[in-house]
């Protein structure tokens, strides 16, 4: 079907780069807040769901599953998560919690930064989905490391990401 690259090295360092870039201060997606971050992620669900034959048909061809079980089982979950953590994006926040009378302690939840996600080879979709979907929520930037084996579905998901940040 065709080939990917074979020295991994040089392309993990620069999307090591790119993704941290992404993440440092003044950046569009650190100063994004979190009901657009939210909006984003149901962008890309629906453009999942637009796409939703030809993920299937490359989750078929990648893994071997059959179609149906992709089309109904894999891509469903895929939207399903997607929605799920598009509706907590702007949920996730800190708490004021009393120590006593006179002081009370604030905590905030902040992202943690660059997050690796590496996918398997039989579930290589709804494994990226499942990672990417709340790292992404919380305000942190994620490099994906599909399975050598499956790489098709991930390719097409970055070119849905591209779609949805412009």
């Amino acid at each position: 079907m065709g080939e990917t690259g074979q020295d991994p090295l040089p392309d993990v360092d620069s999307a090591v780069e790119a993704a941290r870039a992404a993440f440092r201060r003044g950046s569009v997606w650190r100063q994004m807040d979190a009901v657009s971050r939210g909006r984003l992620l149901s962008k890309l669900a629906d453009l999942i769901e637009r796409d939703r034959v030809v993920l299937a048909t490359l989750e078929t061809m990648d893994t071997g599953k059959p179609f149906l079980q992709a089309f109904f089982i894999d891509l469903e979950g895929c939207i399903k998560t997607l929605k799920y953590y598009a509706g907590w994006a702007d949920k996730v926040q800190g708490k004021t919690i009393p120590v006593d009378e006179n002081f009370v302690c604030f905590t905030r939840h902040e992202p943690v930064g660059v997050c690796g996600a590496i996918t398997p080879w039989n579930f290589p979709l709804l494994m990226l989905i499942w990672k990417m979907a709340p790292a992404l929520c919380c305000g942190n930037t994620l490099v994906a490391k599909p399975a050598e084996q499956t790489p098709l579905t991930s390719l097409y998901m970055g070119s849905l990401v591209k779609e949805v940040s412009q």
